[in-house]
């Protein structure tokens, strides 16, 4: 149930072979996003559970979510970046309906992320969730 956006980078993965390229890969879509604004770097925004600092800052509009973020770790923005091309335009339902950790599985991430990251990208799909939930 991924949306086209975040299948183009399972079908980029696929064409990488080994993990230091789909490392880069990762960094490098982290560094394409806009950087979140320091007025949007705030307490409610910042994702606890994460070795790093993160933010996520949601947006429901018409019932459509969205979110930015964005990290002081090169690697888990880029987390972010393949996270919001995972949910970035589903409706609140659709975003609910998501096997985040599925999905993430079908790029092997869960394999080759630390403890502490995957910790952290598991808290980052949970606020992701919870804010859908909230509507």
């Amino acid at each position: 149930m991924a949306t086209e956006a975040f299948e183009e980078i399972v079908e980029d993965f696929e064409f990488l072979d080994d993990w230091e390229d789909r490392y880069r890969y990762v960094i490098d879509q982290g560094k394409a996003m806009e950087p979140l604004p320091d007025a949007l770097k705030v307490p409610a925004t910042k994702v606890d559970g994460c070795a790093s600092q993160v933010w996520l800052h949601p947006i429901v509009e018409d019932g459509i979510f969205r979110f930015d973020g964005d990290s002081d770790a090169m690697i888990v923005k880029g987390l972010i970046a393949v996270l919001r091309r995972l949910y970035n335009g589903l409706t609140l339902d659709a975003v609910l309906a998501v096997d985040a950790r599925a999905e993430m599985t079908r790029l092997g991430l869960n394999d080759h992320l630390s403890a502490q990251r995957s910790n952290g990208l598991r808290a980052m799909i949970e606020r992701v969730q919870a804010v859908a939930a909230a509507g």
